[in-house]
């Protein structure tokens, strides 16, 4: 598989495939704020110290007002990733229930594990016939979302089996009121957030593991005493903490989709889904056009084995401008 079928974010390598492309380059690869949260200068003792408790306590508290849970069923770590990766030595499902299109890694790492998957339309059809429920709240790539009333119902049933439901909330900070946050440490329930996302701080490499206190404490034995940088605490601590520019990004999130799909519509591609991050459109070669917008120096995100459909993260003005007039050219 071409590294760029994988995920986005790898600029890098497409500069040196399309070495004669314009520049500057338009990367439209990932789902990550265009418009990062400004942190400011970071205390010199956030490097120079090994990250104290009380960073932590401060970072953990910002994320439990942000997110309405209890601090105490919050563990900090260093990017989601790596936990998805690690969810194979935390618990022990035989049979897992996943959609398609969704983020590739959790099929991955499942599969990897020789578990059996169950591929299903809707996974929460399937919580009495599977032991995890994997869901994407709201999904990536498509937007997909769930209602809190369907999920908690789900995360009932599966935890009398002893079961679990996983949501991934990478881009949960979009709408709070979706989150399964508030229910943290119920029997059953695995949630993951990313900051990385809706604060467009993804080098910051921070996000949180809300579960029961036993799987807490498993997690916690593999990630050791510092798993989280000082820097990420320190700025975790801040951006949290921040209602107001919270409620002004999503504002601003929400007027940049509206005014893409308007774009996107005047050159024919009316069939657009996705989130408040990113755009998710259908249309006829889509293979075709990726390559046509990377020869144009616009990066964006395909999918292996999937012709009728590209993801494209936020523009505005002049980037704006410039994706529509290539697609206006695209492959017919």
């Amino acid at each position: 598989m071409r590294i760029d079928l994988r995920h986005g974010g790898l600029l890098d390598a497409m500069k040196r495939d399309f070495a004669h492309a314009p520049q500057p380059w338009l990367d439209l690869s990932t789902g990550i704020n265009p418009w990062p949260y400004a942190l400011g200068p970071l205390h010199p003792d956030s490097l120079t110290h090994l990250p104290t408790e009380t960073a932590k306590a401060q970072c953990l508290g910002a994320m439990a007002q942000a997110w309405q849970a209890k601090a105490t069923s919050i563990t900090l770590i260093p990017g989601s990733e790596l936990i998805i990766r690690l969810l194979p030595n935390l618990i022990a499902p035989r049979r897992v229930a996943l959609t398609r299109p969704m983020y590739s890694d959790h099929e991955r790492i499942w599969r990897r594990a020789g578990v059996e998957i169950v591929i299903a339309d809707d996974p929460l059809d399937a919580v009495d016939d599977v032991d995890l429920v994997v869901i994407c709240n709201p999904n990536n790539p498509d937007g997909r979302a769930w209602s809190r009333e369907d999920l908690r119902a789900a995360r009932v049933r599966l935890a009398k089996r002893g079961g679990f439901l996983l949501l991934d909330e990478a881009y949960g900070d979009l709408d709070e009121g979706r989150s399964l946050c508030p229910e943290a440490g119920a029997q059953g329930l695995l949630i993951l957030r990313s900051t990385g996302k809706f604060y467009g701080l993804a080098g910051l490499r921070l996000g949180a593991f809300l579960a029961p206190p036993a799987i807490q404490a498993a997690l916690e034995a593999y990630l050791g005493f510092w798993s989280v940088s000082g820097p990420a605490l320190e700025a975790g601590a801040r951006l949290y903490q921040d209602l107001d520019w919270q409620a002004q990004m999503r504002r601003r999130l929400a007027e940049t989709c509206s005014m893409m799909d308007a774009a996107l519509e005047s050159v024919g591609i009316k069939a657009v889904t996705g989130s408040d991050l990113f755009r998710y459109l259908t249309l006829d070669k889509a293979h075709a056009v990726w390559q046509h917008l990377a020869e144009a120096g616009i990066y964006t995100r395909r999918f292996n084995g999937d012709d009728h459909h590209l993801r494209l993260g936020l523009c505005a003005g002049a980037d704006l401008d410039r994706l529509v007039q290539a697609l206006a050219d695209r492959p017919a």
